[in-house]
């Protein structure tokens, strides 16, 4: 049982530091006051919006937050 939650730990670990890792890798969503004021038209180039590294990105945020969590609660239950 030692094993298991010593296991478990270091996978929670990897996840927490791959989790910041992509967190800092992806671009902000606000294109700052310019974009507040003028308004963000991206008409052609919002086409291929989910095949972007940053929806790549965000898509696999998600992932890692889930096997986070899920690890959190298993560990907690030990």
């Amino acid at each position: 049982m030692e094993v298991l939650h010593l296991i478990l730990t270091i996978i929670q670990v990897l996840a927490a530091v791959a989790l910041v890792a992509i967190v800092m890798l992806q671009s902000g969503k606000s294109a700052g006051l310019s974009g507040a004021i003028a308004g963000s038209s991206e008409g052609f180039m919002s086409k291929n919006k989910g095949s972007t590294l940053d929806a790549k990105l965000a898509k696999f945020t998600k992932w890692i937050a889930v096997v986070f969590l899920v690890l959190t609660f298993v560990l907690n239950l030990f």
